[in-house]
C-alpha cells in the first residue's frame, strides 16, 4: 500500500474500564488527527468521563465494576459477559478498512484483527507489561499476568510507564493543562477513589477534622459539604484545578492519575485496588517514587494521612519524550508492519523539528 502524500485512515479502540484511558484518549486525538481520519472505538460501560472523541463504534465490552470497600465486583463483571456478543462484534468491526489499528487494551479489536489477519499496534500502558523489566509486586498472580499479556494482544507494542523500563517503554502522557500549569497548595487534599463508597471515603476522611478534602464523587452531581469534605461530581477540568493547587493526592494505584501528580510535584498516596493486578504492579512501581502504599481504609488511616502529609515528597516524574514524539512512534511503527520505510516524514506525513534540548514545560 501507497502512503506517500496520503492521509491515513486511522481506527483508535480505547478501554473505557476507567477515565484515564479516555483522559489520554483526548490528549492524544489532535496528534494522530494531523496524520489524518481518526475513528474511535468506544470499549466498556463504565466510564465517568464525558468522551469528547469522534466515537464510530461503540461496545459494552468487557468492563471492570467495583464494590463499596475497594475491591471488584465480581458478580456484576459476570452478569454483564457475554461471549456471544464479543464474537459478533468482532466478526462485525471492520479493522481491515483502516491504514493503521492503535488498540489501547481493547480485547474485541485484538480479537478482530486476529481473525481478519490485520496488523495493529498495542500502545497504552499494559502494553508495558510484555516486557520482564516492568516492576512487578513480591507475591506473583499467575491470572492477572497471563491477563495483562493476553487480554488485547497486537503486532506491535508501545508501552507508557512511569519509567523507561525498556527499549519499547516510554514516559506517561500528561495532558497539555497540566504540563502548561503553575502548581500552588493552597491546603486541600484532592480524593479520587472510585473503588470504595462516598460514605466509606467521608467517613474516614472525617476523622482529620482540620484538612479538607475534595473528593471527586460518581454519584454527585452538584457540589455537596460534609463537614470538612467536599463531594464534587467528576470532571476532568474540575479534578485537574483541584489536584493542581493540592497540598496532595490521595487515589487508587491507576496510571494517568499518579504520573500526573508525580508531574505536578504533588504528595501522592495510593490504595491499590484489591484483586486487579495491574494496580499492584504499579504500586510497585510507585514504591521506588517514596509514594506510600494503603492497603485499606480502616481505623488507621486518618493517621496515615497525617503521617504522610508530614513525609516528604516523592521523587519528581521525568518526561523522556514528548507527546507529539510518542504519537511519531507509534505511526511509524504502524507504517513499518505495512512494509513502508519507518521514518513517517519520508512520505509526507508530518513534518516535526526538535530543539537539541527538549523542553516539554
Amino acid at each position: 500500500m501507497q502512503y506517500a502524500n496520503k492521509l491515513l485512515k486511522i481506527l483508535y479502540s480505547v478501554q473505557a474500564t476507567g477515565n484515564g484511558h479516555i483522559a489520554r484518549a483526548m490528549q492524544l486525538l489532535p496528534y494522530l488527527q494531523q496524520y489524518g481520519e481518526v475513528d474511535v472505538f468506544l470499549s466498556g460501560s463504565n466510564s465517568n468521563l464525558n468522551a469528547a472523541l469522534p466515537i464510530k463504534y461503540r461496545s459494552k465490552g468487557l468492563s471492570l465494576f467495583y464494590g463499596n470497600r475497594g475491591g471488584l465486583d465480581y458478580l456484576k463483571m459476570w452478569k454483564e459477559l457475554s461471549i456471544s456478543r464479543i464474537w459478533k462484534e468482532a466478526h462485525e468491526l471492520p479493522v481491515e478498512h483502516y491504514d493503521l489499528v492503535i488498540n489501547d487494551f481493547e480485547s474485541i479489536t485484538s480479537l478482530a484483527c486476529k481473525i481478519k489477519k490485520v496488523k495493529s499496534i498495542n500502545f497504552g500502558h499494559q502494553a508495558s507489561f510484555l516486557s520482564s523489566n516492568t516492576p512487578t509486586p513480591a507475591k506473583r498472580d499467575l491470572i492477572g499476568e497471563w491477563i495483562l499479556k493476553h487480554y488485547a494482544t497486537a503486532s506491535a507494542n508501545v508501552g507508557l510507564h512511569f519509567e523507561s523500563y525498556d527499549d519499547f517503554i516510554y514516559s506517561p502522557i500528561i495532558k497539555d493543562n497540566i504540563i502548561k500549569a503553575q502548581p500552588t497548595n493552597i491546603g486541600h487534599v484532592s480524593v479520587y477513589l472510585s473503588h470504595y463508597s462516598d460514605e466509606v471515603v467521608v467517613n474516614a476522611l472525617k476523622a482529620c477534622a482540620d484538612i479538607p478534602f475534595q473528593v471527586f464523587s460518581k454519584k454527585v452531581t452538584n457540589a455537596e459539604q460534609k463537614g470538612n469534605v467536599t463531594l464534587l461530581p467528576i470532571s476532568n477540568e474540575g479534578f485537574n484545578n483541584s489536584m493542581i493547587n493540592a497540598a496532595g493526592v490521595i487515589t487508587g494505584a491507576g496510571f494517568e492519575t499518579p504520573a500526573e501528580a508525580l508531574y505536578l510535584g504533588k504528595k501522592l498516596m495510593c490504595l491499590p485496588i484489591k484483586g486487579q493486578y495491574e494496580q499492584l504492579c504499579n504500586a510497585a512501581a510507585l514504591e521506588r517514587f517514596r509514594v506510600p502504599i494503603v492497603d485499606k481504609i480502616d481505623g488507621k488511616f486518618g493517621n496515615n494521612i497525617y503521617q504522610w502529609l508530614s513525609g516528604m515528597h516523592p521523587k519528581p516524574l521525568e518526561l523522556t519524550k514528548s507527546t507529539q514524539q510518542i504519537v511519531d512512534i507509534v505511526i511509524e511503527k504502524g507504517l513499518a508492519q505495512k512494509g513502508v520505510d519507518q521514518s513517517a516524514n519520508k512520505y509526507g506525513l508530518a513534518q516535526h523539528h526538535y530543539p537539541d534540548n527538549l523542553s516539554l514545560a
